[in-house]
């Protein structure tokens, strides 16, 4: 007996309530009274890497001017030691925005968790639901497995996940012209790209899928096409980010600042800090030297830029050997080396590839083993932070977060070339005849 469409987005939905209640739980270990005269929970400091409970939520609730209900950026700069002061924070501006919207009428950092849950959650349940809708039982690896539970709440990217896969569902959407689709999509993935960067890697495989007309080779050249679709991208950006330049430009650039200059120290979790780090030598503890970070300034981003340049070659390849152009699978595998080469590689980064794994169908196995090493990192990360404190042993955390960090390396690697060759999941109730059809833009909507 088959089961529902209905069925399986139910069931992906509530499972990803569950989720998500447990993963608010598990953050709201580190939240709570007493509080000092600024709204600091006065155990988070002591408890946040022993108890594995940390989250960046609560703990920018203080340094950002979030506690004091500034607007984000307006008022904000960079001083002179790379820090940030007054309203700026180290997002883009949507998240930002998310950030001050969390904070309105709450007076402690507890009351920030929650109420930030709260507006994040429905994000988290519109990608159970998109995923269910696309992908059939396969959504459950998105609802039902731990990095929800231990990521959810740890950063603001739940929305940016959502927006994502609402731009890949709209690409699908056949009774619209794929022009207007790829307008549409662009324009959300700019959005997304306003929350959190990584959907703006997905625009370009985006524009040849549109100038390819979503046929095989030879078939349809779609110029104006695919110029709307990248203007659409760039008018969508600028729409969103001028308002705050304008209003704040020191705290609106600051921002860029930050993150250009941020360190690839033991917080990164990238393999900068764990492999390159013990090669040019570094200080002791989580910190590296100034001339770590500048072999790693010039070293991510063209080991990225060789990355994406790879992928696009690759899936032109693909699609020189007959089909539509493979645009979702080349930014699946773009993501991957991004995520790879990056000097920052936060845990909460999974739940960007999660969909895709999702959405294409990559083997089990391997969805697994990530899983597993992500795991590893999502919790021996933490220890391992507070095992340099002296606290406990650090031979355990140390293992932990190794495996960790080279089997997410690994299986990234892996993942890079599978995205490149991997049909699309189909969608429960699709009939066995078209089950072949490997690109998710010739495929409508159910």
């Amino acid at each position: 007996m088959r089961t529902s469409p209905r069925t399986i987005s139910l069931v992906a939905v509530l499972t990803c309530a569950i989720a998500l209640w447990l993963g608010y739980l598990n953050k709201a270990r580190c939240a709570g009274a007493p509080f000092d005269e600024l709204g600091r929970t006065i155990r988070f400091e002591d408890i946040k890497d022993a108890h594995v409970c940390y989250s960046d939520i609560q703990q920018l609730w203080l340094g950002r001017g979030i506690n004091l209900h500034r607007f984000p950026f307006v008022d904000g700069s960079i001083d002179a030691a790379g820090n940030l002061v007054g309203s700026t924070v180290e997002y883009p501006v949507l998240s930002g925005l998310l950030m001050w919207l969390g904070a309105i009428g709450v007076h402690t950092d507890a009351d920030f968790l929650l109420r930030s849950a709260l507006l994040l959650a429905p994000f988290g349940l519109l990608t159970a639901w998109l995923l269910a809708r696309f992908a059939g039982w396969a959504a459950l690896a998105w609802s039902a497995t731990p990095p929800l539970v231990l990521y959810a709440f740890l950063n603001w990217d739940l929305p940016v996940v959502a927006i994502t896969v609402l731009a890949i569902a709209v690409v699908g959407v056949e009774r619209w012209s794929l022009r207007t689709r790829g307008v549409l999509a662009a324009a959300l993935l700019a959005v997304g790209f306003c929350l959190k960067i990584y959907p703006g890697i997905f625009v370009l495989p985006l524009m040849i899928y549109v100038f390819t007309g979503g046929r095989a080779a030879g078939t349809v050249r779609d110029v104006r096409g695919a110029l709307a679709v990248a203007g659409a991208a760039v008018a969508t950006t600028v729409a969103i980010n001028l308002p705050f330049a304008v209003l704040g430009y020191e705290g609106w650039r600051a921002s860029f600042t930050f993150q250009q200059n941020r360190a690839a120290d033991g917080t990164s979790n990238s393999v900068w800090f764990w492999g390159l780090r013990p090669l040019l030598g570094g200080y002791e503890g989580t910190g590296v030297t100034p001339e770590f970070n500048e072999v790693v300034a010039v070293a991510s981003p063209l080991l990225i830029a060789a990355s994406f340049l790879l992928a696009l070659w690759l899936g032109r390849r693909r699609y020189l050997r007959g089909g539509p152009y493979p645009w979702l699978p080349v930014a699946a595998a773009m993501l991957c080396g991004f995520m790879l080469f990056h000097k920052v590689h936060s845990p909460q980064y999974t739940l960007w590839l999660l969909p895709l794994l999702v959405l294409l169908q990559v083997p089990w196995r391997l969805v697994a083993a990530y899983l597993l090493v992500d795991l590893a990192i999502g919790i021996g990360v933490f220890r391992w932070f507070y095992a340099t404190g002296g606290a406990i042993d650090i031979e355990l955390p140390l293992v932990l977060t190794t495996i960790g960090v080279w089997g997410r390396a690994i299986l990234l690697v892996v993942l890079f070339f599978v995205f490149l060759r991997a049909p699309r999941r189909p969608p429960p109730g699709t009939p066995p005849a078209e089950r072949g059809r490997e690109a998710l833009g010739t495929e409508s909507v159910r």
